[in-house]
């Protein structure tokens, strides 16, 4: 993972504020409508069982849950041929996030004699367990293809009710009769402990299963109103799994580990997660929670407990020029053989410090250790806490080894590192790192940019990013022209764009961040007959950077309400002040089952199976395929982007 930038562009592009500029032409996901489940169901005229829930004759009588209606840990599945694309790929992401923090798992279907088929039906529901009848269907239809929406619907699956069906439920929220549409009040009863079982877990109202405020209303006013009412604008959050959602789903499955995830460390512990240090170098990583020039405060906690808040700290102002300190891992056992190492790093000594990342692999017999060289980290900016992502592919057990390198030039510091996460998911293609990021809120400056960024298979592409129209923040997709578009296949098919504004808890299990997907469909037109994503040089805009720099950018297409300020505010989204945006264009052509032709066809792609070293970018040259490394920069100092 790497942030590249187009080759032709000046660094003083590298960020374009949109302010005394025309109103960029976008278009909005689903009208603009920020509908939740119920919304949708109920917009439809659906008359389900709790907005979503689809009884059988059994638990139309009894509704309870037990052993027989559960299912094996790994669950059978089949996406179905009236599925979207978007759908498909975004389920598939739901299932990395169930992998990532339980022990559940979800395979093709082959032969199973009960298995899920997902299915592009009327609404968002689902029946609650196993039903034991074959197939058994889960609908993900027309504006449910929200990866927290997929998460909720494969919970009822698995067994859960919504969160204030539950006994206690009175206790934490008051329901308004009055303001409920007539008819839909059983949609709020409550059932006693021997039908819903909480699993000895308090009350949550940060469950991805609990009603939002207004479900079910007759008009603009809250139906259920929170006794604490800090939690008015939580509930019924649509981001990601609770801590507690977790937890039951852990419980009622006995899970003890979940399948992806490695390691996580913030270093609060003295034992520093079972991490060494090397005899063989010339320095050791310390255990510290300040450093007089940088960092002030570890990346966990930003200062805010006393008395922790830990990171490690190679000191390089104490040793000569090409000093080393090395900290290994403890003997890590993948599964997948493909992993995602993320950390933070701050910069305090000199400009030529780095960070090498290495993988020590170990033989079955644990007699031979092979080192490789994975990532060198150079040219850190300093001052600040930096996210990184390096993409690890160890296939036998394994540490991880950090090794922090005494560059040339003065030091009054070193390097620091914390909040390490490592799990067998793909890392995401770029990061769009904002600073200064409360100021930019309601500011003139409010709407800009991304620097540009090149996708895996070589289409060139920005983000807009709206925030002046608060509460709601927005976030769009713009293909613009670049160096691989003659290569192209226009208009540009199948390639789904993920935005995720990260949030920056230390250990990724409990992170909730706010995800959005969206599919490049090529069969996508406008009112003039053109197609929406067709090259950039023929439907797009031309635009001109502040350096004299021109090139095309496309029509935008994205989701007005992305995330709202109270959830912005709602968990570790803006730390330090940073914001950061993780960005993955993947192309999912390979989900599409209805084989439909292109509109045109215009394929000359030999990047497909051209691999390209040290992050580097392939593109066509001459008609062959060549590596290149693109570097983003910046003047723009708080604004910038790494």
């Amino acid at each position: 993972m790497t942030s590249w930038y187009l080759p032709w562009f000046l660094c003083s592009a590298a960020l374009l504020l949109v302010s005394g500029m025309p109103t960029p032409e976008i278009f909005d996901v689903d009208n603009g409508l920020d509908r939740d489940i119920f919304d949708i169901n109920e917009d439809l005229g659906l008359d389900l069982f709790e907005g979503d829930i689809i009884l059988d004759e059994i638990q139309e009588r009894n509704a309870i849950i037990g052993e027989r209606y559960r299912w094996p840990h790994t669950i059978p599945y089949v996406l179905d041929d009236s599925l979207e694309m978007n759908a498909r790929g975004v389920i598939l992401k739901a299932f990395e996030r169930y992998r990532l923090k339980s022990c559940i798992d979800f395979k093709p279907w082959s032969g199973e004699p009960n298995y899920i088929s997902v299915f592009k039906g009327n609404g968002c529901w689902s029946s609650v367990g196993k039903q034991l009848t074959g197939i058994q269907e889960l609908s993900i239809g027309e504006g449910c293809d929200k990866i927290a929406t997929v998460q909720h619907e494969f919970l009822h699956a698995l067994g859960f009710w919504h969160e204030q069906s539950r006994s206690d439920r009175n206790d934490y929220v008051s329901i308004i009769w009055n303001r409920i549409i007539s008819g839909k009040e059983r949609n709020f009863d409550f059932y006693d402990d021997q039908v819903i079982d909480s699993m000895n877990v308090p009350y949550d109202y940060s469950s991805v299963m609990h009603y939002g405020k207004t479900a079910f209303g007759n008009g603009s006013e809250p139906t259920i109103v929170t006794r604490v009412p800090d939690f008015m604008d939580v509930i019924g959050q649509r981001m990601d799994f609770s801590d507690s959602d977790v937890l039951k789903l852990n419980q009622l499955y006995n899970c003890s580990s979940s399948l992806s995830f490695m390691e996580s460390c913030d270093f609060e512990l003295g034992n520093v997660c079972g991490m060494i240090q090397s005899s063989a170098d010339s320095a050791d990583w310390q255990r510290l929670s300040e450093v007089s020039e940088g960092p002030e405060s570890d990346h966990s906690n930003m200062g805010r407990c006393r008395g922790s808040g830990f990171f490690m700290h190679f000191n390089s102002s104490s040793v000569n020029e090409g000093a080393t300190a090395i900290l290994e891992s403890r003997i890590l056992y993948p599964k997948r053989g493909f992993q995602c190492l993320q950390f933070f790093l701050y910069n305090s000594g000199s400009e030529d410090d780095q960070l090498n990342i290495y993988i020590r692999e170990y033989s079955t017999a644990h007699l031979s250790r092979t080192l490789t060289l994975v990532e060198q980290i150079k040219d850190i900016p300093s001052g600040s806490w930096q996210l990184y992502h390096v993409t690890l592919n160890a296939t036998n057990k394994f540490r991880v080894v950090f090794e922090g390198v005494r560059g040339a030039g003065a030091s009054l510091g070193g390097l620091s590192i914390d909040d390490i996460n490592l799990s067998e998911t793909r890392c995401p293609h770029h990061v769009w790192h904002i600073r200064n990021f409360t100021q930019l809120i309601g500011s003139p400056n409010g709407s800009f940019y991304s620097p540009p960024f090149y996708s895996s298979k070589g289409y060139a592409f920005q983000i807009y990013l709206n925030l002046d129209s608060l509460p709601k923040i927005g976030t769009y997709f713009h293909l613009i022209s670049g160096a691989n578009d003659d290569h192209l296949e226009w208009p540009c098919p199948w390639q789904q764009v993920t935005i995720t504004i990260l949030d920056q808890t230390p250990d990724i299990r409990q992170r909730m961040s706010k995800q959005q997907s969206l599919t490049t469909d090529p069969f996508l037109t406008i009112d003039n007959g053109n197609y929406f994503w067709d090259r950039p040089s023929k439907v797009g805009a031309q635009v001109i950077f502040p350096n004299g720099t021109q090139f095309q950018r496309g029509r935008g297409r994205g989701f007005p309400n992305f995330m709202s300020q109270e959830m912005l505010k709602s968990r570790d989204f803006i730390k330090g002040d940073d914001v950061y945006i993780l960005l993955t264009v993947e192309d999912i052509s390979h989900l599409n089952t209805q084989n439909d032709p292109l509109p045109t066809l215009n394929v000359n792609d030999l990047c497909t199976s051209f691999r390209c070293e040290n992050d580097g970018i392939c593109i066509l040259q001459n008609g062959k395929a060549e590596c290149r490394v693109f570097i983003v920069c910046s003047p723009f100092g708080s604004l910038g982007c790494q």
